[in-house]
């Protein structure tokens, strides 16, 4: 079993930056593939960014591309989302996904089998 808790949400203005943080506990996570999610109130769930094991490969949505940055520390079970330039409509519960080997594609959340419990970013104008 693994435990995902998200930190570092917040409320900014519009221009700001905020690094989230998910802190792994239970398993390690270093050959686990890890993603972020976020969901806005109203809207489905959508995918935000994704790293594989080792950290060499990163993927991100259209639109946050340029803007946030995923990246992971295996020696402290720890996956981070740094987000600059942030936008009103970035405004969203975020949340961190660790996945699973099924074979369904990393911006999917059925790719995942771990979720933590979120974190709220909210982006003033």
């Amino acid at each position: 079993q693994v435990q995902l808790v998200e930190s570092g949400g917040g409320l900014v203005q519009a221009g700001g930056s905020l690094r989230l943080s998910c802190a792994a506990s239970g398993r390690t996570l270093s050959s686990t593939f890890m993603g972020w999610f976020r969901q806005a109130p109203g809207k489905e769930r959508e995918f935000v960014a994704a790293i594989s094991w080792s950290g060499a490969n990163t993927y991100s949505a259209d639109s946050v591309k340029g803007r946030f940055t995923i990246s992971r520390d295996n020696s402290r079970n720890t996956v981070y989302l740094q987000m600059n330039s942030l936008k009103p409509e970035d405004t969203a519960v975020y949340y961190c996904a660790a996945g699973g080997t099924n074979g369904s594609p990393y911006y999917t959340s059925r790719r995942y089998n771990y979720w933590g419990q979120g974190t709220q970013v909210s982006v003033n104008t």
